[in-house]
């Protein structure tokens, strides 16, 4: 229900971003004082620091043994264009595209790979496309959940065991909240800002045995720029399954994404980073469901994302707005909330319907995002009456 009283908790964390994300709980620069700053990446002791994050995310994450795992440049962007760029074309491929960055994958595929054989399988903000469309006897290309939409897909079901192409995935706001079926997976992706709260910049790729296997038997018939190169001489570069990195990583970065990494472990590994993050959506949707001003993005509620929670406003007065009056109200709504310092960077991802977008990963307190529920109440309340209507 909407209220008219300001309300006097406020969150004692107010970053609320999908990206970089809220610190791990208690993080203070103190956390950076062992980076080895001003020291080669090459160097013993660096080496074996970025060697470090390549075992600790291995482990926490349970990925199996016989898969490679790289810290590369540019993020989860710079790790997704890696792999499009030295996998794909040895056969068709099918891209799910359902929300921005899975949109622009596909542009990728078929505006710049222009490759041949590419089939985009889409659907509108809030939906699925047809997984069980997909033909996994090509490679085939998606995120795992939508970071702009707040939908994901809930388990790997549609994924055959037996799949002769390559399932290339994109688990930017997953890894480290959700469970992903590995066995399901051939290359997947993240970066450092998202659940464990790291720095950007950095991008990590997971490579199975059968993508290793694509990487040294098949070679694209395009040029490759170095930061992309996976290969020398037919055979997988293995330094940068080591800690070898193509280019100049930040130490700093790195000594801030080990921070993350021993929390996460400290706190009791992956179930208790799903669970942290399972409890933030459950709050929401607590919250929800007695809201008549809002709603999820996400239509169902299986695939509704627990990192990226994406709201949509449903009152009839918003709704009966053209497209540009609906964007300006969502905007004021988030400016608002972060005039009163409750919610930093809440607003709807750009591209996306308007509305609001909160960071639900393991880093953010549940009792934060419940803190901050009435202020939405608030803030919407504000809004609604500055244009003459009733919240709901």
């Amino acid at each position: 229900m909407a209220i008219a009283t300001k309300p006097e908790l406020r969150p004692a964390n107010p970053c609320f971003s999908s990206g970089p994300c809220a610190k791990r709980p208690g993080w203070t620069l103190e956390a950076l004082s062992g980076a080895l700053l001003g020291r080669s990446h090459r160097a013993k002791e660096p080496k074996a620091r970025l060697a470090e994050v390549i075992e600790r995310s291995k482990s926490i994450l349970r990925m199996p043994e016989d898969w490679r795992l790289g810290i590369v440049p540019a993020s989860d962007t710079g790790a997704v264009e890696m792999a499009l760029w030295s996998l794909l074309g040895e056969r068709g491929v099918d891209i799910l595209a359902w929300e921005s960055f899975s949109k622009e994958w596909a542009t990728d595929i078929t505006k710049q790979l222009k490759l041949p054989d590419a089939k985009v399988i889409a659907a509108p903000y809030g939906q699925l496309p047809d997984l069980a469309a997909a033909d996994w006897s090509r490679d085939v290309v998606f995120v795992w959940n939508g970071t702009t939409s707040g939908v994901r897909i809930p388990n790997g079901e549609a994924i055959p065991a037996n799949r002769a192409g390559l399932a290339i995935c994109d688990a930017t706001s997953a890894a480290f909240a959700m469970e992903l079926p590995w066995d399901k997976l051939d290359v997947v992706t993240w970066s450092w800002q998202k659940v464990l709260g790291g720095e950007a910049a950095h991008g990590m790729l997971a490579l199975s045995p059968r993508a290793v296997a694509r990487l040294e038997s098949y070679t694209p018939d395009r040029p490759l720029p170095k930061i992309f190169r996976l290969t020398k001489g037919g055979k997988l570069i293995e330094g940068i399954f080591k800690g070898e990195t193509i280019n100049t990583p930040s130490m700093l970065c790195v000594e801030d994404a080990l921070d993350g990494l021993r929390w996460a472990e400290g706190i009791g590994g992956l179930p208790a980073l799903v669970t942290r993050s399972e409890a933030n959506l459950a709050a929401v949707a607590a919250w929800v469901a007695k809201t008549p001003w809002v709603d999820f993005l996400a239509e169902v509620p299986e695939t509704r994302s627990c990192t990226s929670i994406c709201l949509k406003i449903v009152a009839p007065w918003f709704q009966a707005l053209d497209a540009d009056a609906q964007a300006a109200v969502a905007k004021q709504l988030a400016t608002l909330l972060e005039k009163e310092g409750v919610a930093l960077d809440a607003g709807a991802y750009r591209d996306a319907p308007p509305g609001l977008r909160l960071w639900g990963g393991a880093t953010v307190e549940t009792r934060d995002l419940e803190a901050l529920l009435p202020w939405l109440d608030w803030g919407f309340a504000q809004v609604a009456a500055a244009h003459g209507k009733a919240a709901a």
